[in-house]
């Protein structure tokens, strides 16, 4: 039975259950779970973790770097072993300069 030419009564009773959900609808958008300010909050925590995770892609790769150098050759390894630990090749003389 088309809609016009239902009664009166039920057109109402249409009409308000439609405004209820519309009502209800707009209150969850703007007070709840869903509501723009939580998307707001969500939104900024990812792009938080998004630099994070950059961060610690950039550092990674730069372990991976470093690894690598120490793989493939005694260069790395000697300049880390005389700036991190002084040490010295034999018949070399240190000298320290003191600020």
């Amino acid at each position: 039975m088309p809609l016009l030419l239902v009664e009166g009564k039920t057109i109402k009773i249409y009409i308000t259950i439609v405004i209820l959900l519309i009502v209800h609808l707009q209150y969850r958008i703007w007070s709840e779970g869903g509501s723009l300010e939580q998307v707001e909050t969500y939104t900024q925590r990812l792009n938080n973790l998004q630099m994070q995770i950059q961060a610690k892609k950039e550092r990674n790769d730069g372990l991976y770097a470093e690894l690598s150098d120490l793989r493939k050759g005694q260069d790395a390894i000697e300049e880390r072993a005389r700036y991190e630990l002084g040490m010295i090749l034999p018949n070399e003389t240190l000298f320290q300069v003191l600020e």
